[in-house]
């Protein structure tokens, strides 16, 4: 494990490097998060995201999510590039002041580093309001699936965690599907576009991909619609809530 740079200057957060799973507790404590916490994953739309895509979602973001978080004392885990849903994310997180950690996980040759790198010419930049970075191997879009989860399922432990999807490509049918395999419940944001909608239609019984259908039967997904953000905010917080026991 690795630092790569804190955040000076330029204003980024930590970046730890990590190259095994067994790493990821030191990397998480590195940045102060040693203790389990309750966690929302956030998956979906990585860019691509029209004017008009972005203001439809940025109330489930500013009224629904970032709330939810806060209240739940919780923290995020995410992609964490400066685009789609995660600069929606950290955007609402800044704007309402929020002050829960913010964890993004990227894969080391598909994003600008602080301290170079970056081998791809369409490397995406860092959101810059995430509180850590955790660096992860890989050439490709979609390597730090398996990281995201594994972060966030280490970041829990034994507290209550769900992951929230909003919008997204091939690559949110992947994060999904690694979720339900984590045991992680999922929530869909019906109404927010491509795999989002593919399965909620799915749910529906209406014509839908094949990846939709088969991640929909599961009892962990349910759905909320993008307009309800109240009902967003109380999935989300129920979701979060510590399990009582008899």
């Amino acid at each position: 494990m690795t630092a790569v740079r804190r955040g000076v200057g330029a204003g980024l957060p930590l970046c730890v490097r990590v190259d095994e799973p067994e790493d990821l507790p030191a990397a998480l404590a590195a940045g102060g998060l040693a203790d389990p916490l309750p966690v929302v994953v956030l998956v979906g739309g990585a860019g691509g995201l029209s004017v008009d895509e972005r203001a439809r979602l940025t109330p489930l973001f500013a009224h629904g999510l970032v709330p939810a978080v806060e209240r739940s004392s919780a923290a995020v885990v995410d992609g964490g590039t400066d685009s789609g849903v995660m600069r929606l994310l950290g955007d609402a997180r800044a704007s309402g002041r929020a002050g829960f950690p913010l964890v993004g996980v990227v894969a080391e040759e598909t994003v600008r580093l602080p301290d170079g790198g970056a081998a791809r010419d369409d490397a995406a930049d860092l959101e810059p309001h995430h509180t850590l970075f955790v660096v992860v191997p890989g050439v490709d879009w979609g390597a730090e699936a398996p990281w995201i989860q594994r972060t966030a399922t280490h970041l829990a432990r034994t507290a209550p965690s769900v992951t929230v999807l909003v919008n997204g490509g091939d690559i949110a049918y992947v994060d999904a599907a690694l979720s339900l395999e984590a045991g992680r419940r999922v929530l869909v944001i019906a109404g927010s576009g491509r795999s989002a909608d593919q399965i909620a239609a799915a749910r529906r019984g209406e014509p839908a991909d094949p990846r939709a259908r088969d991640l929909a039967g599961s009892h962990l997904v349910s759905q909320v619609d993008l307009d309800d953000t109240q009902e967003v905010f109380e999935a989300v917080t129920r979701a979060l809530a510590p399990v009582r026991g008899p």
